[in-house]
């Protein structure tokens, strides 16, 4: 067909659209009041993500009691500290496991309602009775929860009970002391094809799509063989990404600050891919580990930074009220003991106008002290950057190693990482030579690329230097030039 006249004909974009995902995003693992649940086996070692605090609430159960239930920890902190999401919560917390009898208790009766207060009464097995005579659920009774996880017991009027002034109740309930380190730690069942524990984490990027760059086990990670197994997922995450592991060291070992180093060294916690934390904090009359709180700040600061893990989380103001072992000991530091905690790769906090995180270094120091390694916004900036990359072109993978494809790369890595000069890091760049990609790896299916990142040091020291200028002292008093 004869044309005339001026066309136009656009052709693909060489360039490649940067799946960035979320930088920090937590992964949680620990115990839950799953008895709570219409279905208390379904919240047991799977992966749950929730999108806010009160959706976690509903699908794992919540209590105050923190301590028993540590899940509660994170799900208090990011809907009553710093509004953040999404979480992942890992319960390992097993009704059919890790549970034991209920003494058979006598409550009293107030306006059709009593309430057993013992957290995590099962509904399973459950008996209701008042004077000898046993009672209908649904028929004489129905049953909840309140905030403290007891079990509420209304009585349905007209129903069997009604009159009653006082019921017994047996059964079965929860038992969070005897969730063990290996039950944390997790396994996999070659037999079921069964994964449990911290082994659940894989799942998590297949499963939503997600990488879990933030692990964490408020009231387990101090726990020496919990905190190096926790590391060394974060370490090999999927065989591919890589993240970060809070740990809590051990109040009950380190009960002062001077403790810190023989502690943090004892339990081995010097992987650079951790980040150990002592003491524990408070808000009001609750305790929490720390890393309950930091997990959250971590997610609140990258969200506040473009969702970019340039920015240490340190000298952070916190929305808590003090610091203090896990048994509620009071702790109080000064800046000075603050940083001698720092330079055992432990960070920490104190009050100055507020209470603050403080401390930019992961465990591996101070026997490491390579920049990418020892310092955390750059070790975060070094995960994040190859978790990204992985991501972004994983596409690629199988496409015909042409110099289509080499462009491609090349282009819209160098363009992607420009956009984050100089605010996010001093620079990057991506190249492809020959030297790294003999005809033997070309053959071979194998392209390599040479990335260069420099995210910015935290500037961990400031000083000014002072001295008493003389001269100005002179010229103010007689007039006169302070030279000689």
């Amino acid at each position: 067909m004869t044309r005339h006249g001026i066309f136009i004909i656009e052709e693909a974009t060489a360039l490649t659209v940067p799946v960035t995902g979320y930088s920090a995003v937590q992964v949680v693992i620990g115990t839950a009041p799953v008895n709570m649940l219409d279905d208390p086996a379904g919240a047991v070692n799977i992966p749950i993500m929730a999108s806010k605090a009160a959706e976690a609430m509903e699908k794992l159960g919540y209590c105050t009691d923190f301590k028993k239930y540590t899940l509660c920890q994170t799900m208090h902190v990011t809907s009553n500290i710093y509004q953040v999401a999404p979480v992942i919560y890992i319960n390992v917390l097993n009704p059919e496991k890790h549970k034991k009898t209920l003494d058979t208790a006598e409550v009293t009766v107030d306006s059709l309602r009593a309430v057993v207060e013992t957290a995590g009464v099962l509904r399973d097995g459950l008996t209701v009775s008042a004077s000898g005579e046993a009672l209908e659920l649904l028929k004489d009774y129905t049953l909840s929860y309140d905030i403290n996880g007891y079990l509420v017991i209304s009585l349905v009027a007209g129903g069997a009970g009604a009159g009653a002034d006082k019921l017994t109740v047996a059964g079965n309930v929860l038992d969070p002391d005897a969730v063990t380190k290996e039950d944390i730690i997790g396994a996999y069942d070659p037999e079921t094809g069964k994964e449990t524990g911290m082994e659940l984490i894989r799942q998590v990027y297949p499963k939503f799509g997600i990488v879990p760059s933030v692990a964490l086990s408020p009231g387990y990670s101090q726990i020496p063989e919990v905190g190096i197994a926790l590391s060394a997922k974060m370490a090999n995450i999927n065989g591919v990404f890589k993240g970060i592991a809070l740990l809590d060291l051990d109040t009950e070992k380190a009960r002062k600050y001077t403790d810190c180093k023989d502690v943090k060294e004892n339990s081995g916690f010097t992987s650079e891919f951790c980040y150990p934390l002592w003491p524990s904090f408070k808000a009001g009359e609750l305790i929490f580990a720390a890393s309950a709180v930091v997990g959250a700040l971590l997610t609140y600061v990258d969200a506040s930074n473009d969702d970019v893990p340039s920015i240490s989380p340190s000298n952070k103001i916190m929305g808590v009220t003090g610091t203090c072992l896990a048994d509620g000991t009071e702790i109080i530091m000064d800046q000075d003991q603050a940083s001698a905690v720092n330079m055992y790769g432990v960070a920490t906090a104190f009050n100055s106008n507020g209470w603050r995180l403080w401390g930019n270094y992961t465990g591996a120091f101070p026997a490491v002290t390579d920049a990418k390694y020892m310092w955390l916004p750059v070790r975060r900036m070094f995960n994040w950057q190859g978790n990204t990359f992985i991501q972004t072109y994983i596409s690629k993978a199988d496409d015909p190693m042409n110099p289509i494809l080499i462009e491609n790369i090349v282009d819209s890595e160098n363009i992607r990482c420009a956009a984050y000069a100089p605010d996010k890091w001093a620079g990057a760049s991506i190249e492809y030579t020959a030297e790294d990609n003999p005809v033997t790896d070309i053959l071979a299916g194998k392209m390599t690329f040479r990335q260069h990142i420099a995210p910015y040091t935290p500037a961990q020291e400031i000083t000014n230097r002072l001295s008493y200028d003389v001269s100005m002292l002179k010229t103010a008093l007689t007039g006169e030039s302070g030279g000689e």
